[in-house]
């Protein structure tokens, strides 16, 4: 009889803006992690050629394309954000293509491995509960101002709006299972990396088909 096999696990990974999600992505995949990026797959499935593209277009106009065949999202966004009918039309082209291709990317991961779903708004969205564990990467105020400025070329008050229409911080670490701080430097949170990678293999070995 074969032995029972660890699952794969699914993981949903958030972060407030300038918390460093990204690096700690990249840390993930590196040590072996399937990452589903959610904003990618946003992208993806409105790209020229794609079905959705085709779609967008023909519900709102040839006004939303811009002069490099692709959407303009700027323009996309003024009509839709003015308008929840409109907006709804377009998540109703957009979600299920991005849940489609999330799946088909998930799906792609190998026997026993570990998932991690990138989803900014996860807390927001209240989708936390969807995941075997939730990682929250958290890092102080002025740390994530400091970075906004610095690395976005943000003014502060550009990037106190941005931090202010998120979650709360407290929000997001009340939905955390594993916290990846990341205050300090790279080497800090490699290390931090590692510890939380280390109890994520924990959890998928306890879990058996």
């Amino acid at each position: 009889m074969e032995k029972d096999k660890p699952t794969t696990l699914s993981v949903g990974l958030t972060g407030g803006i300038g918390s460093g999600k990204s690096e700690v992505l990249n840390r993930l995949k590196a040590r072996g992690a399937t990452v589903v990026d959610a904003d990618l797959a946003a992208r993806r499935v409105v790209e020229p050629g794609t079905d959705g593209y085709d779609a967008v277009v023909k519900e709102f106009g040839s006004e939303v394309v811009g002069p490099d065949g692709a959407l303009d999202r700027a323009k996309l966004g003024a009509i839709v954000f003015a308008d929840p009918e409109r907006l709804a039309a377009l998540n109703a082209i957009v979600h299920p293509r991005v849940g489609a291709l999330m799946a088909e990317w998930a799906d792609a991961a190998p026997e026993g491995g570990i998932v991690v779903y990138d989803i900014p708004l996860l807390v927001e969205g209240g989708a936390d509960r969807g995941y075997a564990a939730v990682i929250v990467v958290d890092a102080d105020e002025e740390v994530r101002y400091a970075r906004l400025l610095a690395n976005r070329g943000m003014s502060r008050a550009d990037a106190a709006a941005r931090m202010a229409a998120q979650a709360s911080r407290e929000d997001r670490l009340a939905a955390a299972d594993y916290v990846i701080a990341n205050n300090g430097s790279l080497e800090d949170l490699d290390q931090e990396t590692d510890r939380v990678w280390s109890e994520l293999l924990t959890l998928r070995d306890s879990t058996i088909r």
